[in-house]
């Protein structure tokens, strides 16, 4: 089982959630949302083989936290791995929209200087502006859009650029997110929980959950979960090598 987007420093007790994904043998991206969180993130999965974790700094704090841009490069060398960064278009965002574009430039920067990192990319209502970015920094490595819920023609663009995709049963529970995961490539799309801040019926997702995002896909391309799991198993060989090679 693959949770390519959780966020396992913020569960409740992370050193329990951390154990029970080694005990299912899990892949997971332990994604952080500022530089500074990075390394006690890490130090929960120093002893796992199938855990990465990526270096971050979300875009909804980036201007409490752009201070930090600093350490992000200082740690750059020590992961493949970046996220979670982007760009959030919210209303409630608004004023911080300048900044959040500079941020996110400096980190698209980074990344190709030191040879492209797998990122997993927040773009909440700001789908566009995120692709403008990757377009203008075409060798920061490889794009996964979290949770992607921009437009039809978005998400083509999307698709043209090369991106890859994650999908957890948060963003599949509803229609529409079905309808655009069913548009997207099956061989550049990955399982996520994007856990605790992803919630099924009231309860926040753990990395296990990302299974019944195998379900979903299962249905929406018509084949078995097991044909599902063997695609999204060469789907992550795929990425790993891909910026490996870089």
């Amino acid at each position: 089982m693959i949770d390519l987007h959780a966020h396992l420093d913020l569960y409740p007790d992370p050193v329990a959630t951390t154990n029970e994904c080694i005990e299912r043998n899990l892949f997971v991206l332990s994604v952080t949302t500022t530089p500074s969180a990075w390394s006690g993130t890490a130090a929960l999965a120093r002893d796992a083989a199938r855990i990465r974790t990526a270096i971050g700094l979300h875009p909804q704090i980036a201007h409490e936290r752009r201070g930090e841009l600093g350490l992000f490069e200082e740690l750059l060398p020590r992961s493949r791995y970046v996220g979670e960064i982007g760009l959030d278009g919210g209303p409630e965002l608004k004023a911080t929209w300048d900044v959040q574009r500079g941020v996110f430039a400096e980190i698209l920067r980074m990344c190709r200087v030191t040879g492209g990192r797998v990122m997993t990319i927040h773009s909440r209502r700001a789908a566009t502006p995120v692709l403008d970015a990757l377009a203008s920094e075409t060798d920061a490595g490889v794009a996964v859009l979290h949770w992607f819920s921009g437009s039809r023609r978005e998400l083509q663009r999307a698709i043209d650029q090369e991106c890859w995709f994650s999908v957890g049963p948060a963003m599949l529970a509803g229609e529409r997110g079905r309808a655009m995961t069913a548009l997207m490539p099956r061989e550049r799309i990955l399982t996520e929980s994007d856990g605790p801040f992803a919630q099924i019926d009231g309860r926040p997702l753990f990395p296990w959950d990302a299974a019944a995002a195998e379900r979903t896909l299962a249905t929406l391309w018509g084949v078995g979960e097991e044909e599902v799991r063997d695609q999204l198993v060469a789907n992550l060989k795929r990425l790993t090598i891909q910026i490996a090679s870089k």
